[in-house]
């Protein structure tokens, strides 16, 4: 947040002072960014919170719905900057000074070096709001390049290329929009429960079978809560063993499924009667 505040300072003095209106449009992506990385901050805190009386499965979602939050904002902020370059497209202006060229080239470095950190911690955290905070600093580092690129092309081409400005920004609100609907998906899949990949469910299914008295895994299902995954499952064990021992081995599936995959916080185990009895 610190970077951005210092980087939307300098990017719109630069934009105003260089007559410049893919700057500026950088500048205000900059902005959204501290917004949205305060809302990605604070949900990381509450989704870390244990369960409590009024929220009995933990605090998880806030993660989801901060991610949600974050990709809607990229997508708000590349309808504003398409919607002002097209207004601006058409309609004469002096190109930009060339020391906004130098301005646009550190904003590239700075903002590709802080998604590179951020994305890596998001990979670690396992955590789709992060993640999409991470993409908040490379569509920055998109805005910029493009930025650039169209700013150049006025430099060398002159006034018969001023509009290139504004076209470098309508091509950055294009990839903008387009990684904002992509990190926007899974976050909605998160709130709606979407199954997770088939290998987690692969090898919670594998885990769990082979745990002694264990006949069958009927059915394993998996959401993710946060950064972390809650399994349902259905077992079949010996229709003859007593209710103890059922426990039992219900209990084993669970301790071993936890050990085997951090990432799962919990299993909730269904005992069902299997179709062979061993004590026959």
């Amino acid at each position: 947040m610190g970077v951005n505040v210092v980087l939307v300072a300098g990017k719109l003095a630069g934009g105003i002072l260089g007559n410049s209106h893919a700057l500026i449009a950088d500048a205000m992506e900059s902005l959204a960014d501290i917004f949205s990385s305060i809302v990605v901050w604070r949900a990381v805190v509450l989704a870390a919170e244990p369960p409590d009386r009024d929220h009995p499965y933990g605090h998880g979602k806030a993660e989801a719905i901060a991610a949600a939050v974050a990709s809607t904002i990229l997508l708000l902020v590349a309808i504003g900057i398409a919607i002002q370059a097209g207004r601006q497209l058409t309609q004469p202006r002096q190109p930009p000074r060339a020391f906004t060229l130098y301005v646009l080239i550190g904003v590239v470095v700075v903002k590709e070096l802080v998604f590179r950190y951020a994305s890596r911690q998001a990979r670690l955290a396992e955590s789709a709001a992060v993640q999409a905070d991470a993409w908040h600093h490379r569509s920055d580092a998109i805005t910029s390049l493009a930025a650039a690129i169209g700013i150049s092309a006025c430099l060398l081409g002159g006034r018969r290329f001023a509009y290139a400005d504004d076209a470098a920004a309508l091509f950055a609100a294009v990839i903008i929009g387009w990684n904002g609907w992509l990190l926007l998906r899974p976050a909605l899949d998160e709130l709606m429960d979407a199954a997770p990949g088939g290998a987690l469910l692969a090898q919670i299914r594998a885990t769990a079978a082979e745990v002694r008295g264990v006949q069958a895994v009927e059915k394993c299902h998996a959401r993710k809560t946060g950064f972390e995954y809650r399994v349902d499952m259905h077992i079949e064990v010996d229709p003859q063993m007593t209710v103890r021992e059922g426990h039992d081995i219900a209990h084993q599936v669970k301790s071993r499924v936890r050990e085997a995959m951090p990432s799962v916080n919990d299993v909730l185990v269904h005992v069902e009667p299997g179709k062979t009895s061993s004590r026959e």
